[in-house]
């Protein structure tokens, strides 16, 4: 449950449902199986899975929400190669070359038959909203996938005013700066990766990993003039990730510190430590979150 990757939505207005009223909205658009003939299908899930039917868990003020995408697996190269059969078929029987319209048609009718026999994959993706700090927070490795998730609430919810977080200052030159001194905060840490790229030529990119960040060869490249798109850090000791140029979060892992506070914990079965950590989780990420927000110069007033 832990989240290992972090879109952040910035929510314009002040998120007023309560859970019980979000949990009505989501129930509109529940997740349901894909049809016989549906290539995808999505909607809202249980985040603690089966063992629950609510599509809404809240802790501490923070609310977690699930969607659950289904699709229907389909491998091109299969697709192809049968089109390509029928449509050879057809343009010996008929003497004739089949325009581009009909090559699309027997396509698209192989598409049909094929649907109701193709094996279905399921994925789900997690979420909460933080409505203190107005924050929608997609466990996700690609914008893509994010956004996915904030149009089906969008959708649930009727309106939904959120766009990705923007900081304040460039998180480019604040990373650039960071490494090139070597010096971030007291509490934040920088860890041994990075990904440099060249300002003039999108194309020239340095990744190291596993590497130390201090030796000549790293500050020859940033006074070169390459900028830092991601680096690792770490904040305080308790979460250590990957943040890149447009202030998103890789490879979170929550650390010692933070462990060792959930096992301190009598938790008698799965409901109570997935609370648990959830609460645990989503006041960390709060901190840390607005930790780094500050060091960035805030929210982008644009």
């Amino acid at each position: 449950m832990w989240f290992k990757n972090l879109c952040i939505f910035q929510l314009s207005e002040n998120f007023i449902l309560s859970p019980a009223e979000l949990e009505q909205k989501l129930g509109n658009l529940a997740f349901r199986p894909c049809g016989s003939h549906e290539q995808s299908s999505i909607g809202w899930a249980s985040p603690m899975g089966l063992s629950s039917v609510q599509r809404v868990h809240s802790a501490n003020g923070f609310m977690m929400i699930c969607a659950q995408k289904q699709e229907k697996i389909l491998p091109p190269a299969v697709v192809r190669e049968l089109a390509q059969e029928k449509i050879l078929l057809d343009e010996s029987q008929q003497q004739r070359k089949l325009s581009k319209k009909e090559r699309l048609a027997i396509k698209n009718e192989l598409i049909f038959e094929l649907l109701p026999k193709a094996f279905a994959r399921s994925r789900k993706f997690y979420a909460y909203i933080d409505p203190k700090n107005s924050w929608l927070i997609v466990d996700s490795a690609t914008i893509k996938n994010a956004e996915d998730m904030v149009s089906l609430l969008r959708k649930s919810l009727g309106s939904l005013p959120a766009k990705p977080l923007k900081t304040a200052n460039n998180p480019a030159v604040v990373l650039t700066n960071w490494l090139a001194n070597n010096q971030p905060a007291d509490d934040i840490f920088i860890e041994d990766e990075c990904e440099l790229q060249s300002s003039e030529q999108e194309s020239a990119i340095i990744r190291c990993k596993r590497h130390d960040l201090t030796l000549p060869e790293i500050i020859n490249h940033l006074n070169s003039g390459k900028q830092v798109t991601k680096l690792a850090l770490n904040w305080a000791n308790r979460i250590s990730f990957v943040i890149d140029e447009n202030f998103a979060f890789k490879r979170l892992r929550f650390l010692d510190l933070i462990q060792d506070q959930i096992s301190e914990l009598a938790l008698e079965n799965d409901a109570e430590r997935f609370d648990a950590d959830f609460a645990l989780m989503s006041l960390e990420l709060s901190q840390a979150i607005n930790r780094l927000l500050a060091l960035f110069g805030g929210l982008s007033q644009n």
